[in-house]
């Protein structure tokens, strides 16, 4: 008799949830401090900040993987399960993750919220509208785009280029019909036309420095010296120029409080702020992070992509901003995956292949020396399917140990935090014995061309940059204007380890092209952009949306 195999909402919905009062309360989180958003989501007040300032940190955990591809690997579900497994352990665990963005959810992508038995409750509000968070950004975002437009429509006395104006709308949703636009037609009433283009809520700047704000007034500060435009003597324009950072600092008022729910088995779960791995920086906010390194004794944390994207930002860019030191980095990675990189069709991943497992480890044994260069322990988690045969696991088990690298099976998916008990004691393990010796890859006073180049050599294992002369004249712009001292933010693709998404495992000799050189200056990097970076996706021929219904009783299907 075949076994039907439970969607991710359907074991969701037969979840046993506690209220989450009670579990703020078991986490020593006080009732003054908790916020709801009905029984089972709220916000904590920052001022818990003050009351557990004295109280010594947890060990950070940051859960990355190997470049991304079509079979999937499983990051967000091993780190949820990681938590659930810390906590079957005896070890007081708490996950802080990214939100979900909708663009993605009735897209393709899905959800962030974890999968099988290894994931975050109430899944349908946490995929959905939550507590508004996302509202918020593109709120405060579009309010200063109709700030732009009005103070040139009411006389313009900034002398704003209308031709240099670089901030652009924002939509929490796929949609490609508004990737390029024109603003202002239908006469003087309406301002003056231009061009302009919408990216999704998740590539706003806004985000980015929602994410990396360390409160309130240093997020209004940050929104203040966001770059929009230029005037016609090049000269940068400002939303404090413009009068608005405060407005957009106030739409924040809870959205920058971090998001408490819960795991299927009761742990608690900080999700908040969601940038984009390829445009930003791709990790949850310094706040949940912080928080949660307050109130457990371990905090797991996820970055977005593989570890050449999101652990490079996550160690680069938000641990120096938040002055974060991560006590052990874990590489997830799939046999299946593995076998991609291998070169094997996703059709032909069911058979065992272990020519391919061996030539696609390449990926795995890249990003490993990666991690191992910012001087941190590194232990690798397989997230296991049941079409791995035992000499594919064997193999993999073997490469590991030829590198020198601890490695555990992983089956969160299947069997929640039991499938993870054995990454969850050598994590331990790992974390009593070995120190990290913490260090960036760059420092932030070198040239733009030093850190690009260093990243490219060091991480992606590229032999060098060629910058096009619009980048180079960027550049030149940014060193006049001094703002060329700050961390870089590479926005390129992440299936590769090199700007060609086709160019799986570990390439050598190549070279990445920077086409262009932007500064976020509100978030704090310097954004190079390599390839085709889609900050407006589009929804597929068949979108995620077409599964989805709600029945009378409010149930919903087809959410995963």
């Amino acid at each position: 008799m075949e076994v039907k195999v439970l969607s991710d909402i359907e074991i969701a919905q037969q979840s046993n949830m506690k209220p989450i009062a009670e579990i703020a309360k078991e986490w020593d989180i006080l009732e003054d401090e908790l916020e709801l958003y009905g029984k089972y989501k709220a916000k904590i007040n920052l001022s818990i900040f003050d009351r557990l300032k004295n109280k010594p940190d947890g060990k950070l955990i940051l859960v990355t993987a190997i470049n991304p591809t079509s079979a999937g690997e499983g990051k967000s579900t091993t780190a949820v399960g990681l938590g659930q497994a810390l906590n079957k352990i005896g070890k007081r665990a708490v996950i802080a993750l990214r939100e979900p963005s909708l663009g993605p959810v009735f897209g393709i992508k899905g959800g962030a919220a974890g999968g099988g038995y290894a994931q975050v409750v109430p899944m349908e509000d946490i995929n959905l509208h939550f507590t508004g968070d996302m509202h918020a950004i593109t709120t405060a975002n579009n309010l200063l785009s109709a700030a732009i437009d009005n103070h040139i429509h009411q006389g313009n006395t900034l002398r704003i280029d209308a031709r240099q104006i670089v901030w652009k709308r924002v939509l929490d949703m796929n949609d490609r019909a508004l990737r390029n636009v024109v603003v202002g037609l239908g006469g003087k009433p309406n301002g003056f036309v231009r061009e302009d283009g919408f990216m999704i809520t998740v590539a706003s700047e806004v985000m980015a420095v929602l994410c990396l704000a360390e409160d309130l007034m240093d997020l209004k500060e940050r929104f203040g010296r966001m770059i929009v435009a230029y005037n016609l003597d090049g000269e940068p324009v400002t939303a404090k120029d413009l009068g608005v950072h405060g407005a957009m600092a106030l739409l924040f008022k809870d959205a920058i409080k971090p998001n408490i729910v819960q795991t299927l088995e009761n742990t608690p779960a900080l999700i908040h702020g969601g940038p984009f791995a390829n445009i930003a920086h791709g990790c949850n906010s310094i706040l949940a992070t912080k928080l949660g390194l307050k109130i457990g004794e371990y905090l797991i944390t996820e970055a977005g992509f593989g570890a050449d994207l999101g652990a490079e930002k996550f160690l680069n860019i938000k641990c120096r901003y938040g002055g974060l030191t991560p006590s052990a980095v874990v590489i997830v990675a799939t046999i299946r995956a593995l076998k991609m990189h291998g070169g094997v069709k996703k059709t032909e991943l069911g058979k065992e292949n272990l020519q391919a497992l061996e030539k696609g480890f390449a990926n795995l044994n890249k990003q490993v020396e990666n991690i191992r260069k910012f001087g941190l322990p590194v232990m690798v988690a397989v997230n296991k399917f049941t079409n791995d045969t035992d000499a594919e696991i064997e193999l993999l088990i073997k490469k590991c140990e030829e590198i020198s690298v601890e490695v555990a099976l992983n089956e969160v998916w299947e069997k929640g935090g039991e499938g993870g008990i054995d990454m969850a004691q050598r994590i331990v393990n790992m974390i009593e014995n070995e120190k990290p010796n913490f260090n960036y890859i760059y420092e932030v006073d070198e040239s733009i061309k030093n850190k690009v180049n260093k990243i490219v050599t060091e991480i992606y294992g590229g032999k060098g940059v060629v910058f096009t002369n619009k980048a180079l004249k960027q550049i030149k712009k940014l060193e006049e204007m001094g703002l060329d001292k700050l961390p870089i933010c590479m926005a390129k693709t992440q299936y590769s380890l090199s700007d060609d998404k086709n160019l799986l495992g570990a390439p050598k000799d190549f070279e990445i092209t920077v086409k262009e050189v932007k500064v976020s200056a509100g978030a704090g990097f310097i954004v190079c952009l390599t390839g085709d970076i889609m900050t407006m996706p589009g929804l597929p021929k068949v979108p995620s949306a077409n599964k989805m219904d709600i029945d009378e009783n409010g149930q919903i299907v087809g959410l995963f």
